[in-house]
């Protein structure tokens, strides 16, 4: 089978995020599928961006093809972004004889950030006759209207209104990283029975050949080793509400407990700041690292935390890549995320706190330090066995292949 996956953010090992395309498309390769990724050559999610001369740019990695669609670079969600946005959907839309002509996909999967993608994935689909899957793992434009302050009236809201009705009534199938939006795109128009829910996962042999960290990392961790260590690791970035997290460590007043993060973004430095301005002990931001190293740093903490803002827009169910690490590294977590699911609740792996609320983080954090060593293990080795029983990308494929096929059988 051929399968065109589309996303204009998606990477691979080598380039960085986006991972779940890289991931799913490996998977593909594996069982025996031709796969073609289609992506912008800009990403602002990527470490590494390829390097192309042309309007599209053919590359191999790890017998996966990818076609490079070249676009404009840009900084932050501004008027540069708004217009790589367009031009590489332009460019999907009028380069989509020519890619359906050369690879002749039996299907093609839409998984771009907006819902503008889906019109030239389609029509690729429709110059081979492919069956066409749409793929969401964000709401557009509803994510603007509640995050961004839009107002729904907007022409450009009302413009992507359209593209994403035009795309729930047109797919063949959607696969879902939200377990609570069926009823929201069913509004939109999708039709009952083409729902399905594929969330994010892990892959376990990356585990297996997890790297070591650096003597600098290692030796900065060495010094709290007498210390109850909490840990994050992951973007800091407005949405991750990193300032709870800091107030709750601050709260405690505890010399036995230290909060570690590590990664990079864009609130990094403003916290940074907040932590000197207000004198507050033992929070320590460390170097960002590379992700094949991220299971060490995770596996040498005592507690695991993640949080969101209070956002209504979270209602439809959340599925982040950082959580299955995190019950992949058989550590408590506690999340502080208010979702239409809740992992952590499910896997039974820690405790939830209410998002953004420092003194229900710091409760949080002292009902798991006052547990036994073997009750919090108990926490991390259920979260181990959820993530692998249900998040590995092997397992994934197997459900998404499924749903290909079906859908292939009806088209």
């Amino acid at each position: 089978m051929r399968i065109l996956y589309e996303c204009d953010l998606a990477g691979s090992r080598y380039h960085g995020m986006a991972y779940r395309i890289f991931q799913f498309s490996s998977e593909f390769v594996k069982q025996g599928h031709d796969v073609m990724v289609i992506a912008a050559s800009y990403s602002h999610v990527r470490k590494i961006n390829p390097k192309v001369t042309k309007q599209l740019t053919d590359e191999i990695i790890d017998n996966v093809k990818y076609k490079w669609i070249k676009t404009p670079t840009y900084e932050k969600n501004g008027i540069r972004r708004g217009l790589h946005i367009f031009i590489y959907n332009f460019k999907l839309w009028f380069y989509a004889g020519k890619i359906a002509d050369e690879f002749k996909p039996d299907v093609v999967i839409s998984s771009g950030v907006t819902p503008f993608d889906f019109m030239g994935c389609n029509r690729i689909a429709k110059k081979v006759n492919a069956a066409i899957v749409y793929e969401v793992g964000d709401l557009w434009p509803l994510t603007l209207i509640e995050l961004g302050g839009f107002s729904p009236k907007h022409p450009f809201i009302r413009i992507m209104q359209s593209a994403e009705n035009y795309a729930y009534k047109n797919t063949d199938a959607v696969i879902s990283l939200l377990p609570c939006a069926e009823d929201y795109m069913k509004k939109h128009g999708l039709k009952n029975n083409k729902f399905n829910y594929i969330p994010n996962g892990i892959m376990i042999d990356e585990w297996k050949s997890q790297k070591e960290l650096s003597e600098e990392h290692d030796s900065l961790i060495r010094k709290f080793k007498n210390k109850f260590l909490i840990g994050y690791a992951g973007a800091h970035g407005i949405a991750n509400s990193l300032i709870s997290i800091i107030d709750a460590v601050s709260l405690l007043k505890r010399d036995d407990i230290a909060l570690l993060l590590i990664g990079n973004g864009t609130e990094k430095d403003k916290l940074m700041k907040y932590v000197k301005d207000h004198k507050i002990e033992n929070v320590y931001f460390l170097p960002p690292i590379q992700k094949i190293e991220i299971p060490s740093f995770l596996h040498k903490m005592d507690i695991l935390y993640i949080g969101l803002q209070k956002q209504a827009i979270f209602r439809f169910g959340i599925s982040p890549n950082k959580l299955f690490d995190y019950m992949m590294a058989g550590k408590p977590i506690i999340q502080a995320i208010e979702a239409g699911n809740n992992l952590v609740e499910k896997a039974d792996c820690g405790l939830f706190a209410e998002p953004e609320n420092p003194e229900s983080i710091a409760e949080a954090i002292i009902k798991l330090k006052n547990m036994t060593i073997e009750q919090r293990k108990k926490l991390g080795n259920n979260g181990h066995k959820y993530a692998i029983n249900n998040h590995s990308y092997t397992t994934l494929t197997e459900s998404y292949l499924k749903v290909i096929a079906d859908v292939l059988k009806k088209s």
